[in-house]
């Protein structure tokens, strides 16, 4: 069978990739000046680049041929998805840590299908079910290993937790509010109308709050800004596209699935730029995961 065929399969695959880059470049950069100023840069840097590709490919700056309807779902999407849901996870890394919030990230695609069925009416075979099973069996094992000395990937701390649990289902309604609210428009142009939304909240509450010195403090750090730069190309501007075209091209829990397949992805990048050790349970757990998604191809 051709590659054309599993179109959005492959670009789920793609948008992974580019998510796990984008999670080496945030971290890189959320070290040196903090989550909330790395957030907004992220949103202005991505405004921009996919302000000129739209401009250079569809010929207009902003989403001026966007329907009412595009944008009354599209800008829900982006709130509940891009700012509610960013804003969930990062306090969740704070608050539990990344492994375990990862780990209830990984609610994530059977939440999506869920919501899928239940706006889109969408049906997934015993396959496909069997395929998200398997991939989150995967994900879960890796992201649940402790670490020496560390506890165990179920943490008590309740607000963590449900900031996590929040996080993926903000996550899942989202992607499926985009999906929902596409209708065939353009997909970079829809990431658009959704950055717009997050862009928009973030201004008015640094406005509110008078959080600009953080702003300035990344201005002031090149190596931050620029990780910043780079992470919001390959996932703001590009990795949230690709999810859109990716859920428009295939089942919308299906592309959850694979893209949720980032703590597996970031196994050997984390090895080799942070020296993180990887043990036999995270090779079994990457094994796993690949098999689910192999299970999703067929």
């Amino acid at each position: 069978m051709s590659p054309i065929s599993h179109a959005g399969e492959l670009v789920a695959l793609a948008t992974a990739g580019c998510w796990t880059l984008t999670a080496l470049c945030f971290e890189a950069a959320s070290r040196r000046v903090g989550s909330l100023a790395v957030n907004l840069a992220r949103l202005i840097l991505a405004m921009g680049f996919i302000s000129v590709y739209c401009r250079l490919v569809r010929g207009q700056w902003l989403p001026f041929d966007a329907t009412a309807y595009n944008w009354y779902w599209l800008l829900l999407s982006g709130v509940v998805g891009i700012f509610v849901g960013d804003m969930c996870l990062f306090r969740a890394f704070v608050l539990i840590g990344a492994r375990k919030t990862m780990l209830v990230m990984s609610l994530a695609p059977p939440l999506t299908a869920i919501v899928g069925w239940l706006i889109l009416g969408e049906l997934l075979t015993p396959l496909d079910w069997a395929g998200m099973v398997l991939t989150v069996i995967g994900v879960a094992w890796v992201v649940m290993e402790q670490e020496p000395g560390g506890e165990s990937a179920y943490g008590k701390t309740l607000p963590g937790l449900i900031l996590a649990f929040l996080a993926a289902a903000g996550q899942a309604v989202g992607l499926v509010l985009s999906k929902f609210g596409m209708k065939g428009y353009d997909p970079f142009a829809a990431t658009q109308i959704r950055i717009i939304a997050a862009l928009g909240i973030f201004l008015a509450l640094f406005a509110v709050f008078r959080w600009w010195p953080r702003v300035k403090t990344i201005l002031d750090q090149r190596a931050a800004l620029g990780w910043t730069a780079m992470g919001a190309f390959f996932g703001t501007f590009l990795g949230i596209s690709l999810s859109l075209l990716a859920v428009k091209l295939t089942k919308t829990g299906i592309a959850a699935t694979i893209m949720s397949i980032v703590p597996i992805l970031i196994i050997p990048p984390a090895a080799f730029f942070f020296k993180e050790r990887i043990t036999p349970r995270a090779v079994i757990g990457a094994f796993v995961a690949v098999v689910g998604v192999s299970v999703l191809f067929l």
